[in-house]
């Protein structure tokens, strides 16, 4: 089934093992990853796609992550500024990709859950940029998808 909306798209994330969730996750914040310029970001999404990882290495980077997420949260503040909401999606994306097992139950959906919050940082940055160009990165998603899953 070649994923076509997001119906299809859930569908397919959500009978994925959560080693298949992390990998597909780390590329849909690959293509945002440009509007966060943190190096642990690259670092992360090295630790999402190795086959080698440990639980203790998602332990040890997911702590990082996280006190980004909570750092760039408070760094967004009352004034709307979207670059730093752009970069603040994709330290939440990378911080669900890396969810270490323990956090995790059968309800969770790492993939899914990555792509809503990578699509926020792509609508802030083009809201940002405001120059009525649509960057649509639910459809990039399902193309890293098709591909992912050699549909």
């Amino acid at each position: 089934m070649t994923i076509r909306n997001d119906q299809d798209f859930k569908q397919v994330l959500s009978e994925l093992s959560i080693a298949e969730q992390r990998k597909l996750a780390a590329q849909f914040i690959e293509s945002v990853a440009q509007l966060n310029s943190e190096s642990i970001i690259e670092r992360a999404l090295k630790t999402a796609k190795n086959d080698g990882s440990t639980d203790s290495d998602f332990e040890e980077i997911y702590k990082q992550i996280k006190s980004l997420a909570v750092k760039t949260y408070t760094a967004c503040g009352g004034d709307v500024d979207w670059s730093s909401q752009a970069a603040h999606f994709v330290v939440t994306a990378t911080k669900t990709c890396l969810t270490p097992q323990r956090h995790l139950d059968n309800k969770n959906n790492l993939a899914w859950n990555c792509a809503m919050q990578t699509r926020m940082a792509r609508n802030c940055a083009m809201i940002e940029a405001n120059n009525n160009i649509v960057d649509n990165e639910a459809q990039k998603q399902y193309v890293i998808s098709n591909d992912f899953l050699d549909l």
